[in-house]
């Protein structure tokens, strides 16, 4: 291959689009901090931010700020080098999860096309799941190479959690495949926009499961036992400071976003609505009315998380495993044994 054979055009798009898609999830993730107390505010009948710029919108450029400048401590007898490198990895896969969701469908520039996917790979999911499996390699390392007993507790709790709950979250994907079948997000969205039909209408008893294990997955409340402050004194980022506790904190919600977007395109259609091909618009309109449309959906999302947070008390450990090996496992089983009769029926008829 010689220079002259190298698509610039495609290499260039793809560099725009991974830096915009970095930019709105860091965006996301620093505003959600503000949204969150926001949230928590109005729940519990106070202000919440207010002093730092017009309704406290620079709070999070106040918080980021302090992070960046706080002291960098290292623990004496940590693992130094895999005490750098646990905070890293949380954040780099945070950042991967991104690069298969389809954020909208095609602009059209005269003959060239700009697709608002990273990468349109036939196996998506499959990559979604390796990604997000290695998630729990960050918290781990960080826990252990603290070398602080509450912080390696923490991190084991967080190993088991994230074992567990990735369970039931494959099955109730496995029976999403069967009726779609398909691995890729973008197909899975078109095929809901041609229909017209939303796959929750075909799967609620699956995405209720795969709602309850993105909870689990993001160590969010009622499954915050990895954080659990009273218990653990911070969880497993209990000796990070600066920016390293900056990663840990700004990769839980990242993932709350993706997750929020996953859920949208796997089963509300994504950055596609009932009746969005009928308007007789442009394409290149209806695909920024997609987009914005994606985008109300993940917020409704992200509110869902920060309203569960502050309504449901955490579970107790036992509970949390008992709810995830001897209630949400069997369910999806049986989901996805009925899902496949269905299909098997279908296909017979």
């Amino acid at each position: 291959m010689t220079l002259l054979s190298i698509d610039w055009f495609f290499i260039l798009e793809k560099i725009l689009l991974i830096a915009a898609v970095l930019g709105v999830s860091l965006m996301v993730a620093m505003y959600a901090t503000w949204g969150e107390r926001k949230v928590a505010a109005v729940i519990q009948d106070r202000r919440g931010p207010n002093r730092a710029g017009p309704f406290g919108l620079l709070q999070p450029l106040a918080d980021g700020g302090k992070l960046f400048f706080k002291e960098e401590i290292i623990p004496t007898n940590s693992n130094k080098f895999m005490f750098i490198l646990g905070p890293s990895i949380a954040m780099m896969v945070a950042c991967m999860t991104s690069a298969v969701i389809p954020w909208g469908d095609t602009l059209t520039f005269g003959d060239y096309s700009f697709s608002l996917q990273i990468a349109d790979v036939n196996i998506g999911i499959l990559y979604l799941f390796g990604v997000v499996s290695l998630g729990v390699y960050g918290i781990m390392i960080g826990g252990w190479a603290s070398n602080n007993k509450y912080s390696l507790l923490a991190s084991v709790r967080a190993a088991s959690q994230i074992i567990s709950y990735e369970l039931a979250f494959g099955i109730s994907l496995i029976a999403l495949l069967m009726l779609t079948g398909t691995l890729s997000i973008k197909e899975i969205v078109e095929q809901q926009r041609q229909s017209g039909i939303w796959n929750v209408i075909y799967q609620p008893l699956g995405f209720l499961i795969f709602l309850i294990c993105s909870f689990a997955e993001c160590n969010r409340t009622p499954f915050d036992l990895p954080e659990a402050e009273n218990e653990l004194n911070g969880g497993y980022h209990l000796e990070y400071s600066s920016m390293k506790l900056g990663f840990y904190l700004f990769a839980e919600y990242i993932n709350m976003f993706i997750s929020s977007a996953l859920m949208s395109s796997l089963y509300f259609g994504g950055y596609s609505f009932p009746g969005m091909d009928s308007l007789g618009l442009s394409p290149n309109l209806l695909t920024v009315i997609g987009v914005i449309v994606l985008f109300i959906k993940i917020i409704f999302f992200l509110f869902l998380f920060m309203w569960v947070r502050w309504t449901i008390p955490r579970f107790r450990y036992d509970q949390l495993m008992r709810l995830g090996w001897k209630i949400l496992i069997p369910l999806a089983l049986l989901n996805m044994l009925i899902t496949g009769a269905v299909v098997l029926f279908r296909q017979g008829l």
